[in-house]
């Protein structure tokens, strides 16, 4: 290793010459105001890099007839670069970064580099960055290293020796910040909606944003979570104080979190130094999809410019304007979709900040670049809830779509929808659908028995799981629950009973996770009558799922819902021998009113207030408990 002059410059650059800087937190400024002092003699210098924070004061207009930058990631800057012709982008996935260096598709003549100062055993720790800057380290014709008291200093395959570096400077650098992400009600929502999907024991990655980042502080009350991530960030690290985080359940790297760099906060930095807890390791080992899909139950979670009805993800782009750039996202998407029991999110705000504009489209804008296929998405989820997208039609994944994009934008895409002839004409949203709140029931994790069930409303592209569910009845449950011999349930009549408005009547059901695939296990509704004080009442609950109180559960909850809405009775009738639904409403405060033959159905009047003030005993010894 050599001490660096100002002079070794015009030696170490030559006309030419690629130029790689080490990005995120670990960008080395005090080499690059070095280079750019002496940038007068350089000959078409080409500097690449991906993300960093901080300035980037290489693509000053004064530098253009010198240097030109090709960026694996836009910052606005940068992308301002790109637009006035001194910039380019290339668009690649974290994972193949390293092997663009490696095996000379970009070879590199120059690696500007941040590192720790040496260890006992003489090693220099690529601390908060080793993602693409190892494999550049290793490539590069001549390697020139900011040595930094302030960088952490990290583990995992992180290390270089001074054989590996040509000349040096030695200064102090306090490690730039990440700007703190602003989370809304509408970020809440989602990592609400989110952290439904994700269960304990779970792996966990995270991309930027401030959608991905919300997802991962609702997941406080989870516990034995692992992290195999590519950025490690302040949300990460306060899973792992608050104990949610204890990495027993990985199925690799046990004990340990994986990482390739890490961006946040002062304190992020202090926790990363010397903790032998986290590994650090280059971008084509982490992002890697087969090693990622060795981490069972491994969850993706990544943000998106847009999505359309199909699933179509597009990431870096907005039309023919490029912005930020692939990163993880299409290494984690195929990674998790790969995993056994594995959850790949993509979570977003269904309009823009600036305009409103709905992110849900049913056309994507022209030029947009499609980062993840409609093939590899699971799941979709927005302020308006979760949408499951895997193994389902074209008419499943645009009804469900539809279902959770903003209440203004719903009317023009299901007009969108139906002019590509993907939704049957009979298709259409509830009224409440298209009022500008929330959904009135949000959806809810219980446990039953010990296995988990989400409760939440009927939506109109439940009608297929409406049809199954009918079909999966034996004729005993279709004769009690539906009151006569019914061999058919067409999808327009699924559909009329799974889109109901909301806001009047009330549909729920219980659905269990099967392989990330919702189940319909039972459903609870009432019909609101003409005087607006009582409503009917009826059950369905699969013959496997019964003695697990699943009926006094749902009843409960109707109760719940209709005494808001100041409806004092709910009713019903039941057949003689359907003793079980006559001696729930019983236990419920009920009474059976008189009836002509045996054979009639039994009317039943049930006050809502019995119903609540029951409710400990209804539920009681069913071990029916809220999971978030």
């Amino acid at each position: 290793m050599k001490l660096l002059s100002p002079q070794d410059w015009k030696h170490i650059v030559r006309p030419g010459s690629r130029i790689f800087i080490a990005g995120g937190a670990a960008v080395p400024f005090a080499l690059v105001d070095s280079l750019l002092e002496q940038s007068s003699s350089f000959i078409d210098v080409e500097m690449t890099h991906i993300h960093g924070l901080g300035p980037t004061p290489w693509i000053d207009k004064a530098y253009a007839s010198k240097i030109r930058t090709n960026s694996f990631f836009l910052t606005p800057s940068l992308r301002a670069a790109v637009e006035r012709g001194q910039a380019d982008y290339t668009p690649c996935a974290m994972s193949e970064i390293p092997g663009l260096f490696q095996r000379r598709i970009l070879p590199l003549d120059v690696a500007l580099i941040q590192v720790a100062p040496a260890d006992a055993q003489g090693r220099f720790s690529l601390g908060v960055s080793v993602d693409v800057v190892l494999a550049a380290a290793r490539a590069a014709r001549i390697v020139v290293a900011q040595i930094n008291p302030t960088m952490p200093r990290t583990s995992g395959n992180c290390w270089l020796t001074a054989s590996h570096i040509d000349y040096f400077i030695d200064h102090k650098q306090t490690l730039p910040v990440a700007v703190k992400n602003s989370l809304d009600d509408r970020h809440r929502a989602i990592g609400r909606y989110a952290a439904q999907l994700i269960e304990d024991g779970s792996t966990l990655q995270v991309g930027l944003g401030n959608s991905p980042e919300a997802v991962i502080r609702a997941l406080k009350q989870h516990r034995h979570l692992g992290i195999h991530t590519g950025m490690f960030c302040d949300a990460l690290m306060e899973l792992v104080l608050c104990g949610a985080v204890d990495h027993s359940q990985k199925s690799i790297a046990k004990g340990k979190i994986i990482a390739s760099h890490a961006i946040g906060s002062r304190k992020l930095y202090q926790y990363l130094d010397g903790n032998a807890e986290i590994e650090m390791h280059p971008s084509d080992w982490v992002n890697d999809p087969q090693r990622i899909a060795r981490n069972h139950r491994m969850v993706a979670i990544n943000g998106a410019r847009q999505i359309d009805l199909t699933g179509q993800v597009v990431r870096d782009s907005n039309g023919h304007r490029f912005y930020g750039g692939v990163g993880a996202l299409q290494d984690f998407i195929r990674g998790a979709g790969h995993s056994k029991g594995g959850r790949p999110i993509i979570a977003l705000t269904s309009t823009g900040d600036d305009d409103g504009a709905s992110r849900i489209v049913a056309g994507l804008d022209a030029g947009s670049g499609v980062c993840t296929s409609r093939g590899d998405v699971h799941h979709v989820v927005t302020e308006y809830g979760a949408a499951h997208l895997y193994g389902c039609s074209i008419r499943e994944r645009v009804a469900r779509l539809v279902e959770i994009a903003h209440p203004d934008h719903r009317e023009s895409l299901l007009a969108g929808a139906h002019a590509r002839g993907w939704l049957p004409k009979f298709f259409s949203m509830p009224p409440h659908a298209s009022k500008k709140t929330s959904n009135p029931i949000e959806s809810r994790l219980y446990t039953f028995s010990g296995k988990p069930f989400l409760l939440r409303p009927l939506h109109p592209s439940d009608m297929r799981l409406l049809q199954e569910f009918f079909y999966s009845h034996d004729e005993e449950t279709i004769r009690m629950r539906y009151g006569y011999h019914r061999h058919q349930m067409s999808g327009e009549s699924a559909y009329k009973l799974a889109a109901v408005d909301q806001t009047k009547d009330v549909a729920l059901g219980l659905f269990s996770d099967v392989n990330g695939r919702q189940v319909l296990r039972a459903v609870g509704r009432y019909y609101l009558d003409a005087d607006q004080s009582s409503a009917e009442v009826a059950f369905v609950v699969h013959q496997d799922c019964r003695n697990l109180g699943m009926g006094k559960f749902l009843l409960v909850e109707l109760a719940r819902i209709a005494r808001m809405r100041k409806i004092r009775e709910f009713w019903a009738t039941v057949i003689p021998d359907n003793k079980v639904m006559a001696t729930l409403f019983v236990k419920a405060g009920g009474k059976a009113q008189a009836h002509a033959l045996d054979d009639e159905e039994i009317p039943y009047r049930i006050p809502i207030r019995g119903i609540l003030s029951r409710q400990s005993s209804l539920l009681q010894g069913k071990q029916i408990l809220e999971a978030s």
